[in-house]
């Protein structure tokens, strides 16, 4: 029983193939979770789409051009709804404006896999086990110019998804700590012939980090250090609608699975070689080491398309798409969404359809994220 309740816990957490392909799989994948609602409508992107609440998953530079003081957002996502109704990722965020160049802000994401019974045996008793997952951070922007800024944030992970042995009724959480590297661009309001706009642009390194470990001794796991870079442009068409148009592109940062025996067998985390590459050498490794080359390093890029339209700031509409390759992973998806806004509150779902053969865990399952934006305004322009 303790080895199906282990099978079925990773099997949750974990991109699975049954195909040979060298699909990269890092702890804590929890971390590359959507866990706003804004976001997933759009493709699951936000490293540059304008401010939100929720800032501090996608890129903490934004929060230097928040417009209110105060902000702070919750988020609650189903995590393989249709199979269980315990699994799911919690999110909170707080960010305040220190003044008109810098803001400060905290975040925390929750991912908890239910409760889990263990039996030695038929007539055991049992006893109920609670993997979860913790991450909490927080970061500093700073506008370096009008039109741009950047940020720093610290990250401490927990997770804790080893099961008890036996006679203990607690297992040792695994722990790291991560620092993010980012920066976002906004132009100042443009005219152009028939409409306004304004550019947007913005990176993140996330979760550049040592690796993690469940046992002394035993083997380390990459931390899901990535690389997240995009662009927008939104059309002021007047002054009570704005269509915003955005694309982003991802990498991970994390050495990619090869037969590093020539014995036909693709090796990854089980592999010495692999064991040897340290967490900083395989920030630089990841953007040559496939082996089929320039090619397959391609094929490790995923990309999302996304747009939202804004009515009066009171009512918005969403939609998205997200690819990643078939031999990396085969996440294909199109996404919906809409925001509600009332005066200082603003409620914000999803959805996703999955058009992948790989069934999505997040497939048919509805997010909802509300936010709170108070206090003094600012203007950016």
């Amino acid at each position: 029983m303790k080895k199906l309740a282990l099978f079925c816990l990773f099997c949750a957490v974990f991109k699975i193939s049954a195909q040979e392909d060298r699909v990269i799989t890092t702890a804590v994948p929890f971390l590359t979770i959507a866990a706003d609602a804004r976001a997933s409508g759009m493709g699951d992107m936000g490293v540059a789409t304008s401010v939100d609440a929720f800032s501090q998953q996608w890129n903490p530079a934004k929060f230097a051009f928040a417009e209110r003081k105060i902000g702070f957002g919750l988020s609650y996502t189903p995590y393989l709804e249709s199979i269980i109704t315990d699994i799911s990722l919690l999110s909170a965020s707080f960010h305040n404006k220190i003044n008109d160049r810098s803001a400060f802000a905290f975040g925390i994401r929750y991912f908890t896999l239910g409760e889990i019974e263990l039996r030695q045996f038929a007539g055991d008793p049992g006893r109920l086990a609670k993997p979860n997952e913790l991450a909490f951070d927080g970061s500093y922007s700073l506008k370096l110019s009008q039109t741009f800024s950047m940020a720093v944030a610290g990250r401490y992970i927990s997770s804790n998804l080893k099961l008890p042995d036996n006679g203990s009724e607690d297992s040792k959480a695994a722990s790291a700590f991560a620092v993010d590297v980012s920066g976002y661009y906004r132009s100042r309001e443009m005219a152009y012939d028939n409409f306004d706009g304004r550019w947007r642009a913005g990176f993140n390194i996330a979760n550049l980090g040592s690796k993690i470990k469940y046992d002394d001794g035993g083997q380390e796991n990459f931390l899901p250090t990535n690389l997240k870079v995009g662009v927008g442009f939104d059309f002021i068409l007047d002054h009570d609608n704005v269509l915003g148009i955005t694309t982003e592109f991802n990498k991970l940062l994390v050495p990619t699975p090869q037969d590093f025996n020539d014995d036909g067998v693709i090796n990854g985390v089980d592999n010495d070689e692999y064991q040897k590459i340290t967490f900083f050498e395989g920030v630089f490794k990841s953007f040559g080491d496939a082996p089929d080359g320039f090619s397959e390093e391609l094929k490790e890029l995923t990309w999302a398309l996304g747009a939202e339209y804004v009515y009066q700031d009171a009512f918005m509409l969403r939609t998205g798409y997200f690819n990643e390759s078939d031999v990396k992973g085969s996440r294909k998806f199109f996404t919906l969404g809409a925001g509600f806004k009332f005066n200082s509150a603003q409620v914000d779902l999803s959805y996703l359809f999955s058009t992948s053969k790989v069934r999505n865990p997040l497939e048919n399952t509805l997010r909802f994220s509300l936010t709170f934006n108070l206090g003094d305004e600012f203007y950016n322009d």
